[in-house]
């Protein structure tokens, strides 16, 4: 049965709002629980707690994409789409769904961005030491796969390319953007967690692609929540350039936000953005 499904055209409709709903709290519960499913007294960058976790969170993310399976029907020749481009998964613009939406991020990011390059030259860290900084910040191999593969995979398949699927033919894009990361949010436990999920939702909206979302993902972890602690620890000059290039990096932001995710760079037609904007 899921065999010929996933070979087949298939659309998504509401059946009712709350069993969406409820699909999506299911995955998110499943995912979550799963990283607890191990008994054991170590902390959580242990590499054998990493190394449970990341199976159990695999295991979810594979039959993920099962569960919203069963909320498919076939369409008519012509009227649907397979459920690879549901999840994301596809060629078609893949070259710019690797550069444009990190592009964007990293505007968003920018301020960030510049204090973390206006601390190592504090510290007269030559650019080329940088990485070598970073992987000893990094908390080890192990950590930095968590952080910067696992996690950001295994997310967006669960929480973004399986969630969205369902919650749209209920609520629309514009509403299931900020919907959706209240799943992630809620199970994590942190507004930033859900500002960033409803980034990752509309981007992946926008674009049509999950790799859009898996490497801004991948990104914002890197760069973690914006240590605006650290700006009065600068002179008075530094301070009025690192505000400026944050206004800048948020108006950059702000502005390209439509342009560089317009559907048509991405050949994204399984998700209409007309319905919305």
């Amino acid at each position: 049965m899921f065999e010929n499904l996933a070979g087949d055209q298939l659309v998504f409709r509401c059946d009712s709002l709350p069993k969406a709903v409820l699909t999506c709290f299911i995955l998110a519960t499943s995912y979550v629980g799963s990283l607890y499913v191990w008994r054991t007294n170590l902390p959580r960058d242990d590499p054998n707690t990493i190394k449970r976790r990341s199976l159990s969170a695999a295991a979810v993310t594979l039959l993920a994409p099962i569960c919203v399976l069963t909320q498919a029907y076939r369409a008519e020749a012509g009227k649907g789409y397979s459920i690879w481009q549901y999840l994301g998964i596809r060629q078609a613009g893949l070259l710019p769904s690797f550069c444009l939406p990190l592009l964007l991020t990293m505007f968003l990011f920018l301020g960030p961005l510049y204090m973390l390059l206006l601390g190592d030259s504090r510290q007269s860290l030559p650019i080329k030491e940088m990485p070598r900084k970073w992987w000893a910040n990094s908390g080890g191999l192990a950590v930095a796969i968590r952080n910067y593969i696992v996690g950001p995979i295994t997310e967006e398949v669960v929480f973004r390319a399986c969630m969205l699927p369902l919650l749209v033919p209920c609520l629309g894009n514009l509403q299931a953007i900020f919907v959706c990361p209240l799943f992630f949010g809620v199970v994590f436990q942190f507004f930033y967690t859900t500002v960033f999920g409803a980034l990752s939702a509309f981007i992946f909206l926008r674009t049509g692609h999950l790799i859009a979302c898996i490497i801004t993902h991948m990104f914002c972890n890197f760069m973690g929540f914006p240590a605006f602690e650290e700006i009065p620890n600068h002179t008075l000059l530094q301070r009025v350039v690192i505000c400026a290039v944050f206004l800048t990096g948020l108006s950059l932001f702000v502005c390209l936000l439509l342009p560089l995710t317009n559907p048509e760079w991405f050949a994204n037609e399984t998700y209409r953005w007309s319905q919305v904007w």
